[in-house]
């Protein structure tokens, strides 16, 4: 038996959404909310008053207007005759090819660096911690402005490599001349080229794609052929040999293409007083991107160090007892589990390198910083427009790198049953 309840709702109060914990979480999120959005708008508004003051009237037009200025380092056709909006391109990429080559380079420096610095060997895990702690307690800056210094006053210049008996001699079999203004490197160039598509913005290299989509078929068919192998052994309990097969099916297809397309490199040579040919390779994105590295991998160190020394020492002793030798256990057992502690700290050390590369101006890298908020803000004056355009690219780069680990992140977290 059931008695109704027959007694009257209790009437909302709005002074519920102070006192009643079910709606005081609900209140402050909206209050804040509004308070950041009045924020904004009052600081939109005092800058759209101090600008009619000055009788300035915020656009973006002058990025359609002639740039007029040289870059030192271009990835895409640039001249002077460009457009602001193209520089500004130019110095876009500049900035994430610097970025892209720091973050590959760190993270290998840096989980060396870790791995050594646990290392048994008293002197190597010393000369580990010496390095680590010296470089990431001296500023950034610091280390750019010695690393071009180095470049720039200890190498030779390129008269040096004239004559029969030169003061200086080329590396890697007379292909690569360091010079106190660039390197002088070989560039790849093909007999039979494909040509290029035109994007307007930019060109895409038809070579590079068919080379890229080879090399991707070659790790598909890799990895079905690795699957393949695994069944067998699950069946027969015998391993089959896989390097050569895989050695096939990763190198094969893009030698062959090469090949096809008759590649080649283009040596640099010295003619006058300067080289010609190859890729002349300014020396201020070497000591940007070298001083990035080292000075990045010095974290990633320490949380490598840290992801290993969280795996269970059960896990190493179990790896031992089956037989397996040190760099084997560090390789196939540890990493792959400190990976789930070292990758979210990754995250922010790839998104403060991208940002550190701002300093590109201490070495007269052309970075966005040095085109956009250099050049192009001076020559125009528009500083609100540059300054506003720079923080929106360096926030949708952030969340692109972001989001890019994340999903990488989430592909190599343990999936539980």
């Amino acid at each position: 038996m059931s008695i109704a309840d027959d007694r009257p709702a209790a009437r909302f109060r709005l002074s519920a959404l102070i006192y009643d914990s079910r709606y005081r979480a609900i209140t402050i999120q909206i209050l804040f909310t509004l308070a950041i959005v009045a924020l904004f708008g009052w600081l939109i508004s005092n800058a759209a008053t101090n600008l009619a003051r000055l009788g300035i009237t915020p656009s973006f037009d002058f990025l359609w207007n002639r740039a007029g200025y040289p870059v030192s380092m271009t990835l895409i056709d640039y001249t002077a005759d460009s457009t602001n909006g193209r520089a500004a391109l130019v110095g876009l990429i500049n900035t994430l090819f610097v970025s892209a080559l720091g973050c590959v380079t760190a993270t290998i420096i840096g989980v060396i660096a870790g791995v050594l610095r646990l290392s048994k060997n008293w002197v190597v895990a010393r000369l580990m911690t010496i390095y680590i702690e010296v470089v990431r307690n001296v500023p950034l800056l610091l280390w750019l402005l010695i690393i071009y210094a180095v470049f720039t006053q200890v190498t030779p210049g390129p008269s040096a490599y004239r004559g029969d008996n030169p003061s200086a001699h080329m590396w890697f079999w007379h292909s690569v001349a360091v010079t106190n203004r660039y390197v002088a490197l070989p560039s790849p160039e093909f007999w039979r080229s494909l040509g290029n598509i035109d994007l307007g913005i930019f060109k895409v290299s038809i070579d590079l794609m068919a080379l890229i989509v080879v090399i991707v078929a070659g790790v598909w068919a890799n990895r079905r052929y690795l699957r393949r192998v695994t069944r067998i052994q699950e069946a027969t309990g015998r391993r089959p040999t896989t390097w050569w097969v895989s050695t096939l099916l990763i190198l094969g297809p893009p030698i062959l293409l090469l090949a096809a397309l008759g590649f080649h490199l283009d040596e640099p040579t010295l003619k006058g007083f300067n080289f010609t040919g190859g890729i002349l390779a300014p020396n201020s994105i070497f000591a940007l991107w070298f001083g990035l590295s080292v000075y990045t991998a010095t974290y990633i160190a320490e949380i490598v160090r840290a992801g290993i020394l969280a795996v269970s020492k059960g896990q190493t002793e179990a790896a031992y007892a089956l037989g397996l030798r040190p760099n084997r256990t560090m390789s196939l057992v540890v990493l792959p589990q400190a990976l789930r502690v070292i990758v979210p700290p990754l995250i922010s050390q790839f998104l403060n390198l991208t940002k550190n590369s701002t300093l590109a101006f201490a070495v007269a890298y052309p970075d966005l910083g040095g085109t956009l908020g250099g050049i192009t803000l001076n020559q125009t004056g528009r500083a609100l427009e540059c300054i506003l355009l720079m923080m929106v690219t360096y926030l949708v780069v952030s969340l692109l790198i972001s989001l890019a680990m994340n999903i990488f992140n989430q592909s190599i977290r343990v999936k539980e049953r």
